[in-house]
């Protein structure tokens, strides 16, 4: 499942966007910025078409319970995920109502905060991941992965990996 963090190339906008700009970027920069924003954009798209057409719910749905299932306890507070996600504040807030909707996730206490909350992922969430997995890693193979080869990934790899 460690594939699922590669699509994540919305983190790589934004912190090259909280870099402060030195000097002007080359005209090269400037096109690999675009073709980078090109290709995450069509990537998700596809993948998104994908799982819609299989069924399954649109991919902030597997990111929410993704985040969730990797954390020991399975739970994060709200402004865990919002930070994880790179959503707004009110878009993760009705995110977790959908879903909490579906019984995918659930709403706790926060023993330390009074008013605060816990969201921890249900076994109905773990079998939302787990169903929707197969078509997410086939979307990514043939949106992706199929794109270049085995050396040309690598490349591409270490190429992200220092922009983050």
């Amino acid at each position: 499942m460690q594939l699922h963090l590669i699509v994540k190339l919305d983190v790589i906008a934004l912190i090259a966007m909280m870099r402060p700009m030195t000097s002007k970027p080359s005209d090269m920069t400037v096109t690999a910025w675009a073709r980078l924003l090109k290709a995450q954009a069509k990537a998700l798209d596809a993948v998104e078409a994908d799982l819609k057409a299989k069924g399954h719910p649109p991919l902030a749905w597997y990111d929410v319970l993704l985040e969730l299932k990797l954390e020991e306890n399975g739970t994060l507070r709200p402004l865990e995920l919002e930070k994880r996600l790179l959503l707004k504040q009110h878009n993760v807030s009705r995110l977790i109502d959908r879903m909490e909707q579906k019984n995918l996730l659930k709403r706790l206490p926060f023993a330390e905060d009074g008013r605060g909350q816990l969201v921890a992922i249900t076994d109905q969430g773990h079998e939302l991941l787990r169903r929707m997995w197969p078509t997410y890693r086939a979307s990514i193979q043939e949106h992706v992965g199929s794109k270049l080869n085995d050396s040309e990934m690598a490349k591409l790899a270490a190429l992200l990996q220092r922009l983050l």
